[in-house]
């Protein structure tokens, strides 16, 4: 333990310029506390290739240092983190490792008491982006519900969220409970995973209200208002800054018959529609390997809008569905089932279909957001 325990200048190296820059002091980065948590310990992963110290991915580091790493679980867009949004992930080795895979995207994504019967602790370390809709923290939420039901140990890596200086959206109606909504939170929750970690233990959203035995590594130097630009792009399709912040405005295109950029080096920036002639931007979606194989509207020209350059504010804005909802030739064809998943109520849709302006529409969400406010202060980490 001696050897593990030994931190060497070379695991600093890679990412000793990131840090400078931030002043952000991540969870993996800090195996002074992490390491002897895991001493003569069986230890499984849940990451993706978001989970690095500068450049070394944390599995690598910590597998060099004689942790006995059992599997690696893995969610959506794969370990490696190059899957296609909605893509079957399979169990598998990983090549580099040589550690086994088990798939936890697809019809398994709560670990099995088989699957958790050879290891004591599992660790979670995934970049998020404060956003619902994003599916690390269903996983998160599963994996939880397993180390309650199986007595197991999760230790949560918590890293900074690049949207938690605002919280914005729709509470979540519990009868649109889904993968792509799990929680009665509001599409932006301003949270970091730690602390909606334990937010689901201690509202007992766990199944039967059980809580999983939960520890935190904690951010060093961060606050919610702290600027962060992500280092690693969180997912295939969230290539750069403008998209992460973008996106809990324009995923909600997701649930239209519109193209949102998959198909080109600008999702969730470039919004479009072949049938949208009067609009003077345009883009073709095509084909592109560990992106969008198979994007919306594959091949054909899409006219709409470009918000690559958009200034991005602390708040969801609805301009752009409303806008490009009224310019829609053939409005009965815009929104489609998944919508209402989406944005977590049914009433968003009608009320864009009526004509409600964005400051009357976000009025109806004030008494839950107050109420979320108030519940999200109980399990604040950082200020």
């Amino acid at each position: 333990m001696h050897k593990i325990l030994n931190l060497t200048f070379s695991l600093f190296v890679a990412f000793v310029a990131h840090s400078q820059s931030s002043g952000i002091k991540t969870g993996a980065e800090q195996l002074d506390l992490l390491l002897p948590k895991l001493q003569d310990k069986r230890v499984a992963f849940l990451v993706n290739h978001t989970a690095v110290i500068g450049r070394t991915h944390l599995v690598d580091s910590l597998q060099k240092r004689g942790v006995d790493i059992k599997k690696i679980l893995s969610p959506e867009h794969g370990f490696r983190g190059n899957a296609d949004a909605g893509e079957t992930i399979t169990d598998g080795v990983d090549t580099k490792t040589g550690l086994p895979l088990i798939s936890l995207y697809g019809s398994n994504k709560k670990p099995t008491a088989e699957q958790l019967s050879d290891v004591d602790i599992i660790i979670f370390d995934i970049q998020d982006v404060g956003v619902r809709f994003f599916t690390y923290i269903s996983s998160l939420h599963y994996l939880m519900e397993a180390c309650a039901e199986q007595n197991k140990k999760l230790i949560v890596l918590d890293r900074p969220n690049p949207n938690a200086s605002y919280v914005d959206g729709p509470v979540l109606d519990p009868a649109l409970k889904s993968f792509v909504g799990m929680h009665p939170i509001p599409i932006v929750h301003g949270l970091t995973v730690g602390e909606l970690a334990q937010m689901i233990n201690g509202e007992g959203w766990l199944d039967g209200k059980r809580k999983c035995e939960l520890e935190i590594i904690k951010l060093k130097n961060y606050t919610h208002q702290t600027s962060y630009t992500l280092p690693i792009k969180p997912s295939p399709n969230l290539p750069n800054q403008q998209s992460v912040l973008l996106y809990p405005s324009t995923c909600l295109f997701e649930g239209t018959v519109l193209s949102v950029g998959r198909g080109t080096q600008h999702p969730f920036e470039w919004i479009g529609h072949p049938d949208l002639k009067n609009q003077p931007f345009q883009f073709t979606p095509i084909s592109i390997e560990g992106m969008a194989k198979k994007p919306p509207h594959e091949n054909s020209v899409c006219f709409g809008v470009d918000l690559s350059k958009e200034k991005t504010g602390k708040k969801i804005s609805l301009k752009y569905i409303m806008q490009l909802y009224q310019k829609f030739p053939d409005k009965e064809k815009f929104f489609i089932p998944f919508f209402d998943k989406l944005a977590g109520t049914k009433l968003l849709k009608e009320q864009i279909k009526k004509g409600m302006t964005e400051k009357q529409i976000k009025a109806t969400w004030k008494k839950d957001l107050d109420m979320y406010k108030l519940m999200r202060k109980k399990y604040l980490i950082y200020s």
